[in-house]
């Protein structure tokens, strides 16, 4: 794992649930006023299972994150921190795509239709 990878830089959010040669499932939970450190995210779906408000920052960008449980969003690989700034615990499943994608890292921050 490298050094920004999430499971290292915030273990206390988040696990891994499944992992092959072509993608890895994270499960993430926080509690409000949460804080993550920097980490890294590759092309991913986020399904929520939980509704929740976030911040994500990259740099001098900040980008506020509402969605409802029941969701699936597509993030493109990111690298961010985040805080939840909602009063209602985050839950949510990420499944990480460990093949690249034609932009590895296309600048966007937080997750899209």
């Amino acid at each position: 794992m490298s050094p920004d990878d999430p499971v290292v830089t915030n273990p206390e959010f988040y696990r891994v649930v499944f992992e092959n040669d072509r993608v890895r499932v994270l499960e993430y939970t926080d509690r409000p006023g949460d804080r993550t450190a920097p980490h890294r995210h590759p092309d991913s779906v986020m399904y929520t299972l939980s509704t929740f408000r976030r911040r994500l920052f990259a740099g001098d960008r900040a980008v506020d994150v509402s969605l409802s449980a029941g969701e699936t969003r597509w993030l493109d690989a990111q690298t961010h921190a985040g805080e939840n700034i909602g009063d209602t615990e985050t839950h949510s499943i990420f499944v990480e795509l460990k093949e690249p994608g034609a932009n590895p890292d296309t600048g966007a921050l937080g997750p899209s239709r």
